[in-house]
């Protein structure tokens, strides 16, 4: 099995086959419009503008599992997406990205990926308490445990690496070896 099994729902409600962006990098992100990362999106336009023309995809797929941070419809959060962001990479309709009704496009990313750690920033550390809460057993699964989780497909479908919300030092440089490795 390869990230290019897996189809997708676009926002219009069509099916999307990750197979299309065979030879493409893939950034697959869950985000969310009323988190305290979606700043993020800016940074993430920003590479998308930079690497678009080398080959990398940015998936964008909201999710509400994380304190309900991702309200409204796939039309409202895209239009808040592309108004306040910019953003002109693909957006999703909103997915699970944990539990029985999980995507099974993040299944899959999650049960082939470990959690990464927080960090001890004052963020990395409020997202641990507040992950230890939700799961005692948080650092030793790959469940998503937060809004911005990011993984890096490369140019052949695998998983090249996971970047947890708050881990944003050597993304950019990651992207830039997968697209010049692969």
């Amino acid at each position: 099995m390869s990230i290019y099994d897996f189809k997708v729902k676009a926002q219009d409600g069509s099916e999307v086959m990750l197979s299309d962006y065979k030879g493409k990098v893939l950034l697959i992100v869950n985000t969310a419009t009323e988190c305290g990362f979606t700043p993020q999106y800016t940074q993430l336009q920003e590479i998308y503008n930079e690497f678009h023309g080398e080959g990398l995809e940015i998936l964008d797929f909201p999710c509400n599992q994380f304190g309900e941070q991702a309200p409204g419809s796939d039309a409202e959060i895209h239009s808040f997406c592309t108004g306040r962001f910019g953003i002109t990479f693909p957006q999703f309709s909103k997915v699970d990205v944990n539990g029985e009704a999980a995507s099974p496009l993040f299944k899959y990313l999650t049960e082939n990926t470990k959690f990464q750690g927080f960090g001890m920033s004052p963020m990395g550390v409020m997202l641990s308490k507040i992950a230890k809460k939700m799961d005692k057993d948080y650092k030793n699964n790959g469940n998503i445990k937060w809004n911005f989780t990011k993984f890096l497909i490369g140019r052949e479908g695998n998983i090249v690496a996971r970047f947890e919300p708050t881990d944003m030092k050597n993304f950019k440089e990651k992207i830039k070896e997968c697209l010049q490795n692969e």
